[in-house]
């Protein structure tokens, strides 16, 4: 009866960009070099849920926003043709077939020549993501923002949890010693996870060290890392990073996290070392009568596909 999920499907476009089907043919005939792809899936949150809505309230709340930005002089529109892919078209309760549809419609958009922006969903969502550009690149980059390590092996016994993607990216093929995690902090890290990026090699940046050495500090040598000698960086935003003062509507808000100013200055930094694909994760528009954090996952996006795109301020 249902063709997929009530929350799901497009209402409308991310930034009113065309709709292109996830096929690389139609997306070359388009010359796209960004196109957004929906995820909504939240089926392995451990805390709250509700960023299944996340793809159609980035899309909805997108309307707010130019392609311009002043700040920058700089259109997004001239800089690269941005195109909407609709949403995956979910299996309920099956990570595996919804993933595994996933992975390949953003292989597709990789093939054509395009940045995959995938809009989440949990932190699950990264999984396929990640499986694609492994299997496309073979000396990628990563870059997490979170306030989590997401280096579970399982979460009782299951693999394609929300607490795994970075495990999950070392088993598709990115080599660890470019992996660089930043902004954990708090009491919802377990011992195990820490242990896995000391066992493995994996660089982490605590919020303590961006407070500390400051938010350009710690994007340069995330850089050196990432960016050194790879064909690019994947970069993964969970909006939990942020504190919850700037972002309540997520599944597991963060006391004490890092400002939108920070998140900002190290996506808009870590972009200009050449993204191989994006994702942002965990907003869950339903937990929030406003729409705060709902919008600040659209500025991350722009921002992130600006500066990949060559944006800089005048002053630089």
């Amino acid at each position: 009866m249902w063709g997929t999920l009530l929350h799901a499907g497009l209402a409308g476009s991310f930034m009113k960009v065309p709709h292109v089907s996830a096929k690389k043919d139609a997306l070359r005939s388009t010359g796209a070099k960004a196109a957004v792809y929906g995820l909504p899936w939240d089926s392995t949150s451990i805390s709250r849920t509700g960023a299944n809505f996340g793809p159609r309230a980035m899309r909805d709340v997108s309307c707010q926003f130019l392609m311009y930005n002043a700040d920058l002089d700089f259109d997004l529109s001239e800089a690269m043709e941005l195109v909407d892919c609709g949403d995956c078209e979910v299996v309920p309760a099956n990570a595996e077939r919804t993933f595994a549809r996933a992975q390949q419609d953003i292989g597709e958009i990789l093939d054509a020549g395009a940045i995959p922006v995938t809009l989440g969903g949990d932190h699950s969502v990264t999984i396929p993501a990640v499986r694609a550009v492994a299997e496309r690149y073979k000396s990628a980059g990563l870059v997490l923002i979170d306030t989590h390590f997401d280096t579970s092996i399982d979460v009782a016994g299951e693999t394609l949890n929300h607490c795994c993607p970075i495990s999950r990216a070392v088993d598709a093929g990115f080599p660890p010693d470019k992996m660089v995690l930043i902004g954990m902090n708090g009491w919802q890290n377990p011992r195990s996870e820490l242990e896995y990026c000391r066992t493995h090699g994996i660089t982490v940046f605590g919020l303590r060290d961006v407070w500390r050495r400051g938010t350009e500090a710690v994007a340069a040598e995330t850089l050196s890392i990432a960016g050194n000698s790879t064909d690019g960086i994947y970069l993964t935003v969970d909006i939990d990073a942020l504190d919850s003062a700037f972002a309540p509507a997520t599944c597991t808000p963060t006391p004490g996290g890092m400002t939108a100013r920070e998140m900002l200055d190290l996506v808009q930094a870590v972009s200009r070392g050449g993204l191989l694909g994006l994702d942002v994760v965990e907003v869950a528009p339903s937990l929030e009568t406003s729409s705060t954090t709902v919008k600040m996952g659209v500025r991350v996006v722009l921002d992130a596909l600006a500066f990949h795109a060559g944006a800089r301020y005048p002053d630089e």
